[in-house]
């Protein structure tokens, strides 16, 4: 079993370090063997050059917003667009950033390039502000920290079962 766990985001935006804070977190202590953590920025092209070392499954950690109270944790098995579906026009607007700055456009080229693993999870929090220049971030995120890490060692668990299953 091989899992590449990603935390993204921007450091400098305030609530938008989640998915790096969590990623700095869960690199603390030592992971089960055949999982990797990484943490990409809002480079989402340097995910999709991890992605190419083969992978069984990803979970990425990010802040998203859905709306919800500021530090609810979000558990998504993201729907990724197959580009092959689109058009011309439509393909070359989506995948025209080279940074592909949000993990659903890195999700979109790394299927492209059938390097996608089988299993995605995305782990979101909701943030407070996460268009605010600066560093650290509000108490809501900062208290929800820890039990996102403990979301993705409960991934890691659900996906080594659902592996072992075949």
């Amino acid at each position: 079993m091989r899992v590449l766990i990603a935390g993204v985001g921007n450091v400098l935006r305030g609530d938008d370090g989640f998915g790096v804070e969590v990623a700095r977190r869960l690199e603390s202590v030592a992971a089960p063997d055949g999982v990797r953590i990484v943490e990409t920025g809002i480079a989402g092209i340097a995910l999709v050059q991890e992605l190419q070392d083969g992978w069984d499954a990803l979970i990425i950690v990010d802040t998203i917003d859905w709306e919800r109270e500021p530090g609810t944790i979000l558990v998504i098995e993201p729907d990724v667009i197959d580009v092959a579906d689109l058009d011309w026009a439509s393909r070359h607007d989506l995948l025209a950033d080279m940074h592909l700055a949000t993990p659903s456009r890195a999700l979109m080229l790394a299927r492209a390039l059938g390097v996608l693993p089988p299993i995605v999870r995305l782990i979101g929090c909701q943030p407070w502000d996460a268009d605010r220049v600066g560093i650290g971030l509000d108490p809501a995120m900062a208290g929800a920290v820890e039990g996102a890490v403990a979301q993705v060692w409960a991934e890691v668990e659900a996906i080594t079962v659902q592996l072992s299953r075949g």
